[in-house]
């Protein structure tokens, strides 16, 4: 007769076999980029009834493409930023469309039980769509939270409002809940948390982590859920307004995936007028779909399958060393001149020949560039360009930037204006710099706002390289470093005239 101990360590034995079936190295993932139908803006808010019906009407949208990806086997699905209720709104105006949204321990089904928090009639709608459809569901919405004349923080109304990302489970369950740290100027109706929130929760086919849309460019919450709590995959909800050449949402959102080594699952909001579009699901290599119109005002549902631990399949990802070859090579110096991209002091050079080996430096950066083109356009301008220092437009955050880009025009200073189409072709270059950080992204970007996964690759030695000898029409290829040690302290902007006149700047500027 068998032991009880062996009996035990036989349990064990199938339950960890049971396990190992369970988990998936691979799983299908979903994003949803919607025409969100926006509030009318008032100065007045609107009771709690026209609140729901519009939220109901966005909602019934997110409803189609949420059974749409389960019918095609998706797991998850992330919807975006503002996805329910829109934005250009006042503290006042936002209050209707809130919730009270509990700390995900309680253990709660808002589809089984949606009065136990008082009224919750968004959780419970989400909550059901997850249920009913066998998905996890990713959603933002805002939150409320009382707060007494104890807590010297509590706003003059009394009560603290979020900016809020929700999770629920296959089962409906709500499984995370994350407030926006880093709020963008025109969020002065939202607060944000004394802490960044590190939220995580863990699934069959990953570990999951996620923050919000401006949260992207800076340390806390984004990058210390990756390097610290070792997630697999950042879920982002996302209202992203497009600036080239550096900073629109395919390009950046599939280069910090690939600088980060994680899957990156992006939703952003859909309004072309403002600049908003670009959504994608992105992985270490590259992207796997990704859908970027500025043209038709349609939403769009992106579903793909990619591995559940990108950071150990197929192969291990190797340790790059972003600065190991900039630093031996011998420097090219041409005559430098100064431009501006996106309002920050660029060093710049010349592509003179149509190949040849290019360097430019400011302060301890040094950028180096090998090219070939195989067609180069008289009309087009091309130049290398190097940017040290701390960037001040819509936030405060330290950049170095290496980057080979085409100018609007052949005037030196259209260097950095918005471009979106090329007629030279390059079949070879190779980028690298002497960064003094470990946090760069690589950035290609081609004519017609294209990426272009299986053209280029980072090499152990920082090398960001093409591949194949294809030819590239490029608008861009760059190295997108953050020097977080660099950044100043957090500071949060809540004058509303202030943040909507830089609101309005910064799309100015966007569409330039």
């Amino acid at each position: 007769m068998a032991s009880s101990s062996s009996l035990q360590h036989a349990f064990i034995f199938l339950l960890l076999g049971s396990l190992r079936i369970l988990a998936l190295d691979k799983y299908t993932a979903a994003v949803y980029e919607h025409a969100v139908i926006q509030a009318k803006f008032t100065v007045k808010p609107v009771s709690s009834e026209e609140a729901l019906k519009l939220m109901n009407q966005n909602m019934d949208i997110l409803e189609d493409a949420i059974q749409k990806a389960a019918k095609q086997g998706a797991h998850i699905i992330v919807t975006p930023e503002d996805g329910i209720y829109g934005f250009f709104f006042t503290r006042e105006t936002i209050y209707p469309y809130l919730e009270d949204i509990p700390d995900p321990q309680v253990n709660w089904i808002p589809c089984t039980d949606p009065e136990r928090f008082g009224p919750a009639p968004v959780q419970k709608r989400l909550s059901c769509l997850a249920r009913n459809n066998s998905i996890y569901v990713v959603a933002n919405m805002g939150d409320k939270k009382n707060c007494s004349y104890k807590d010297p923080k509590c706003p003059h109304d009394g009560h603290y409002q979020y900016n809020t990302n929700v999770v629920f489970d296959s089962e409906g369950k709500l499984v995370a809940r994350y407030h926006k740290f880093n709020l963008f100027e025109v969020e002065h109706h939202f607060d944000f948390p004394k802490e960044p929130e590190l939220v995580t929760f863990d699934t069959a086919f990953g570990k999951f982590g996620l923050f919000t849309c401006f949260d992207i460019l800076f340390h806390d919450p984004a990058v210390t859920l990756v390097t610290q709590l070792s997630v697999d995959t950042i879920l982002f909800p996302t209202a992203w307004m497009n600036v080239l050449p550096h900073l629109t949402a395919i390009e950046f959102h599939s280069a910090w995936a690939m600088g980060m080594r994680v899957n990156f699952l992006a939703a952003n909001t859909h309004i072309p007028i403002y600049n908003m579009t670009g959504s994608g699901i992105y992985t270490p290599s590259g992207s796997k779909v990704y859908h970027y119109d500025a043209e038709s005002m349609n939403g769009q549902l992106l579903v793909a399958e990619i591995y559940s631990h990108p950071s150990r399949f197929p192969t291990p990802l190797p340790t790059v060393n972003w600065s190991s070859y900039a630093t031996t090579v011998e420097g090219f110096h041409e005559d430098p001149f100064f431009g501006f991209i996106f309002h920050d002091t660029f060093t710049l050079c010349r592509l003179e020949k149509k190949a040849g080996n290019l360097t430019v430096c400011q302060k301890s950066l040094c950028c180096h560039l090998s090219y070939r083109m195989t067609q180069q356009q008289e009309d087009e301008l091309y130049v290398l360009g190097a940017f040290d220092g701390l960037h001040e437009v819509e936030g405060q955050y330290y950049l170095q930037i290496c980057t080979l880009l085409k100018c609007r025009n052949t005037n030196p200073e259209s260097c950095g204006q918005a471009t979106t189409t090329a007629e030279s072709y390059f079949d070879f270059y190779s980028l690298s710099g002497t960064f003094g950080t470990n946090y760069v992204f690589p950035e290609v970007l081609l004519s017609g706002i294209r990426l272009a996964p299986g053209l280029f690759q980072v090499l152990e030695d920082g090398q960001l390289t093409s591949q194949n000898d294809t030819p590239q029409a490029v608008l861009t290829v760059t190295l997108f470093g953050r020097w977080y040690d660099k950044d100043p302290p957090s500071t949060h902007i809540h004058n509303a005239t202030t943040v909507y006149l830089l609101f309005i700047y910064y799309l100015l500027f966007s569409s330039q």
